[in-house]
């Protein structure tokens, strides 16, 4: 899993389509993205205690039941690859998604200068982590916020084969309107699989125009097995 071939198939993702799926539905799938054994190498990662700078005991902090490691910089080349990646291919689908919102703010083309951004502001600890549920892991329903910086999408990759490594642990979004009920769905991701997803909020449609929709994401309770899976935040932590 070459940092050419990542780009590679990056660019021939339909992004005009997974940017209208992100539009339409708040979220978007990739279909499979990576092989079962460039999966197996990331979750063979897990274990490396030097390439992570922090490990979080969900239960711990009542996040849920589980566990996940932030990487520490250097990031490892395939994750360093994905999130270097997949930034230019966002950006453009963030600043849609601020304008829509009548938000002033945009975001740079590459993914070097938005951190400067988040350096600037005192965000300097890489964000990418490692998740690893086991049976009666979950993930409450959260938001990656890290400081006032943040970068408006981001990717979670399934590591782990449904049916087969585990059962249950559907990856769940839930939406907030303003004056609505919480929409909500579980979305069951294939091994190798991405879904992009909005990190805060979104733009919906109003009666008086575009609303800011409150996202928040999560995993539902593994039945059996483990599940590993590959986040990638693009904002830094202060």
């Amino acid at each position: 899993m070459t940092t050419t071939d990542i780009a590679k198939r990056l660019a021939a993702l339909d992004w005009p389509a997974l940017g209208c799926a992100i539009a339409e539905f708040g979220y978007a799938r990739s279909g499979p993205f990576l092989d079962g054994a460039e999966c197996a190498e990331l979750i063979s990662l897990y274990v490396e205690d030097a390439l992570f700078r922090r490990t979080i005991d969900m239960a711990r902090f009542r996040f849920g039941e589980g566990e996940y490691r932030y990487f520490a910089d250097p990031l490892p080349e395939p994750v360093r690859a994905l999130r270097h990646g997949l930034y230019p291919h966002l950006a453009p689908i963030a600043n849609e998604m601020m304008a829509a919102l009548r938000r002033a703010h945009r975001y740079p083309a590459q993914l070097d200068d938005f951190l400067g951004h988040c350096h600037a502001a005192g965000q300097a600890r890489p964000t990418p982590l490692l998740l690893r549920y086991r049976a009666g892991g979950f993930n409450c329903l959260h938001r990656d916020l890290y400081g006032e910086v943040l970068f408006p999408l981001q990717a979670t990759l399934c590591l782990s084969r449904p049916g087969q490594d585990y059962d249950g642990g559907a990856f769940l979004l839930a939406e907030g309107r303003p004056r609505q009920q919480t929409r909500a769905e579980a979305i069951d991701l294939r091994q190798g699989e991405m879904i992009l997803f909005p990190t805060a909020d979104r733009p919906v449609a109003g009666a008086r125009g575009p609303l800011a929709a409150a996202m928040r994401h999560g995993v539902s309770r593994l039945a059996r097995g483990e599940r590993y899976a590959l986040g990638i935040i693009f904002h830094d932590a202060a």
